[in-house]
């Protein structure tokens, strides 16, 4: 789906948007405080109505109970209600009643309270996306943007997109209720202890990438108690350009007398909450654990107040699903050349035989040598650019945190890419043409990405620093005329072979300052073309590199595996003041050598890999270890086959797989790998067990049978499916039974099986009962067996009261606790 590229959408701007009134419009605009409601579970609970399964359809069947809490909720001071549809999508629907009849009687149920604004509410759609998971990003667009349509057929005022863990499934969301409606839309992520989201993206992040998509609001809901929020909802207001919202959870929850409480008081909640008023925040509510007494209180701490934040300027930055790379003063960041085919045979070879796993070996070489960003690039004729490109994108951002620069000149493929790109992709690139400015620009705007804009026009590329300029002029004039911020525009005067354009070296420096003194832009330039044609290349290009850092280039594209190449720019990084007190710089040459200098005649074997022809193996020591850690499959079986010819199966199981996936989970513990990459790192080692199960069938790589389910009355399933495959990866045998398991049906599969190791997994407090009695039935008929519990709504304590051996807080802890039970009941 590309709606830029083939016009059935136009890139809308932030407040192109319809609002219903004025004071919305206040709102929008930083202008006025607003009150959205609490929780619905909560009013669930005590209500005494049981939610079930579904706790959407009971718009459907007790429309009047619901209406009645969203009235207490007015009653209370809110001034949105949500309606209770946080699950209505045709995935967990199942057919028992259509997307559209439960919005179409969720918004009656809101509109019934007389609130002054409806918010749609959309949440995650309960399932993983690509590359973890099996869900596409179109089928989760298509998912979304079914939901926005019936939102607006109901008659919503607004969205809200919350309790989002994954940037790109909220990106989804976003896209499908900017492409299939004019509301506003407000989103919010969900984050752990850690402070990042369960797949690794921070605060700072999922800000600069929401806001850059063009929300008209952003902010964390659900997660954690107010005073836990208070760090992350800081921290997006540091870089958020639009209006920041909070609706904490009401603390931790608890059991008491067979109830879900939690444990912090309205009063406390919302002096807390006034503390990120005051720091900022101005659209406030609650989640999990919230009733009216604590919206009555949130209402009247903004009564007659009017926000006084400055929304934080724009700045100057790309990201991905992890990492975001920020220019600001003089620092400088570095694009790994690496993944483009030109001159590149292997890598040639490579895209047309789709050996994806040879290009994310070039992107973990330069993720490990130093790179900022990486540069990716299909242009090759005769593939399907478009659909290589997504590939790679998708491959490379399961291995690498890097931001990526997607590289092409055909507009359908850059779009193709950056739609289902987690973050906020750089796009290289536009032109002066007037055919490229209408073509690329719409794209980089409708998506939230920066532009590489290129000093080249109809005429071609110019000699002149003046000339060069005048186009740069143009591109950025108009990005701005689009709604691009000069911020997001970076600008490559060009590089041109030292060797045949010998007077345009100087041009193209002093263009470079022109560019960025007078435009006040980043700027980009493909450093090693300067040197095509002559001896020595390394010596040019890094001496070419250190002008240009004094010319002021901000970004250069080069291979980052070149020590002279990392040498200028660890050194400038000193000399700029980016590296503070150069401590990056004493502690990595406190024991450097220098080259001996050479003359003429050694020049023939001065030559640097990957700077022409095809470029050096990757970084990487050719180990079972090295192949499962960096997360390549195909590598990690080739070599476990390999191994076979003269080592025992055992030994490879137990002496390398299972130490190399240990020291991912340590790496993950410790917050240097995240989810994306643990869960690579497991199927490169899946790719392992495999071969040894396929080459010797006596080998028995069963560690244990471990049984899981979702609880009875909770339909979601990510965290499981999560636990399910890592499991897997190391060698368990795993009988999932599902979602909305009953507790016969565990003890049914525990008798069947012999299973001695249960996970269980709850998301919703209304679910937590369901977990109680599953316990409850193991401990009577099947007092052997122990069970671990997970979910968002668990702590250690809960695990405690619902009568569960162990709390695993996520995936890789659980694979430690099954490996110490197992080792002791072997």
């Amino acid at each position: 789906m590309l709606p830029i590229t083939n016009g059935t959408i136009r890139a809308r701007a932030r407040d192109d948007v319809r609002v219903k009134d004025d004071h919305l419009a206040e709102v929008l605009e930083g202008r006025a405080y607003l009150v959205f409601d609490g929780a619905m579970g909560t009013m669930l609970q005590k209500g005494g109505l049981d939610a079930g399964e579904l706790p959407e359809l009971l718009c459907l069947t007790h429309a009047d109970d619901v209406s009645a809490i969203h009235r207490s909720y007015v009653e209370a001071g809110a001034q949105v209600i949500t309606t209770n549809t946080f699950g209505a999508n045709e995935r967990k629907l199942e057919g028992r009643a259509t997307v559209e009849a439960v919005f179409d009687a969720a918004v009656a149920c809101a509109r019934a309270a007389k609130p002054r604004y409806v918010a749609a509410d959309i949440g995650p759609t309960g399932a993983l996306l690509e590359p973890m998971g099996t869900l596409s990003f179109d089928e989760a667009y298509e998912l979304f943007a079914r939901q926005v349509r019936a939102a607006c057929e109901a008659g919503a005022d607004l969205f809200i997109i919350e309790t989002m863990a994954d940037l790109l499934e909220a990106k989804a969301a976003v896209l499908a209720a900017k492409e299939n409606s004019d509301l506003p839309v407000f989103a919010t992520m969900t984050f752990d202890e850690t402070g990042r989201t369960f797949l690794g993206t921070s605060p700072k992040v999922a800000a600069y990438t929401l806001d850059a998509l063009g929300v008209n609001a952003l902010g964390v809901n659900c997660s954690l108690g107010p005073d836990a929020l208070a760090p992350i909802v800081e921290e997006m207001l540091s870089v958020a350009t639009c209006p920041v919202m909070v609706q904490a959870n009401a603390g931790l929850p608890q059991m008491e007398n067979g109830e879900t409480v939690f444990s912090v008081t309205a009063r406390s909640y919302a002096d807390a909450v006034g503390k990120m008023v005051d720091a900022g925040a101005s659209i406030i509510g609650g989640c999990c654990g919230t009733d009216p007494s604590y919206i009555e209180l949130l209402a009247a701490l903004v009564e007659n107040r009017v926000p006084t934040r400055t929304p934080a300027s724009p700045a100057c930055v790309i990201t991905s699903a992890q990492q975001a790379l920020e220019f600001r003063g003089r620092s400088v960041g570095v694009i790994g050349e690496r993944i483009n085919p030109t001159g590149k045979k292997k890598l040639k070879a490579a895209l047309r035989e789709g050996d994806f796993d040879y290009v994310v070996n070039e992107a973990i070489s330069q993720d490990r040598a130093g790179a900022d960003a990486l540069d990716v690039n299909a242009g090759l004729p005769e593939i399907d650019e478009a659909a290589c490109l997504c590939e790679l994108v998708k491959r490379i951002q399961s291995v690498t945190g890097l931001p990526l620069q997607i590289d092409s000149s055909d507009p359908a493929a850059v779009e193709a890419a950056v739609r289902s790109y987690a973050g906020k992709a750089l796009i290289n690139s536009v032109n002066g043409k007037e055919e490229s400015l209408r073509a690329v620009l719409p794209v980089a705007r409708h998506y939230g990405c920066a532009v590489v804009g290129l000093t080249l026009d109809e005429n071609g590329i110019p000699p002149s620093a003046e000339e060069r300029f005048a186009i740069a002029s143009r591109i950025v004039e108009a990005a701005e005329k689009v709604g691009i911020p000069r911020e997001d525009v970076f600008i490559d005067c060009l590089v041109m072979s030292a060797s045949t354009n010998q007077s345009e070296v100087v041009d193209i420096l002093r263009a470079v300052t022109l560019v960025k003194e007078r435009l006040r832009v980043r700027t980009v330039l493909g450093v090693s073309n300067i040197s095509f044609g002559l001896p020595a290349r390394p010596v040019v290009n890094a001496t070419f590199l250190a002008a240009a850092f004094s010319a002021g280039l901000d970004l250069p594209i080069l291979n980052p595996l070149s020590e002279r190449y990392r040498e200028v720019v660890d050194t400038w990084r000193v000399l700029c003041g980016q590296d503070t007190g150069a401590r990056r710089f004493i502690e990595g040459y406190a024991n450097y050598r220098a080259v001996p200098a050479q003359g003429p005649a050694d020049q023939g074997k001065s030559g640097e890999a990957g700077l022409s022809g095809d470029p050096a193996a990757p970084s990487e020591d050719g180990s079972l270890r090295s192949a499962i850690v960096q997360g390549r499959r195909k590598a990690a079986g080739e070599i476990c086959t390999a191994m076979l010819a003269d080592t025992d199966p055992l030994e490879i199981i137990n002496a390398h797989l299972i130490p190399a996936l240990d020291e991912v989970g340590d790496a993950f513990e410790r917050g240097t790998f995240f989810l994306p990459q643990l869960m690579a790192s497991a199927e490169a080692a899946k790719a392992g067990f495999d071969v040894i199960k396929a080459a010797s069938s006596a080998v028995d790589v069963d560690k244990g049978t471990v049984a899981l389910a979702t609880v009875k009355g909770d339909i979601h399933d990510i965290g499981k499916n999560i636990v399910r495959m890592l499991l897997e990866n190391y060698g368990y045998r795993v009988i999932d039974l599902g979602r909305d398991v009953d507790p016969q049906v565990v003890l049914d599969c525990v008798k069947t099986h012999g299973v001695k190791f249960v996970g269980l997994s709850a998301l919703m407090t209304t679910s937590i009962r369901g977990m109680e009695d599953t316990i409850a039935l193991l401990r009577a008929e099947a007092p052997d067996v122990r069970v671990l519990v997970g979910g968002a709504v668990l702590n250690p304590e809960y695990a405690q009261m619902v009568g569960a051996d162990w709390y695993a807080k996520d995936a890789a802890e659980t694979v430690r606790i099954a490996g110490e039970f197992f080792a002791k009941t072997a």
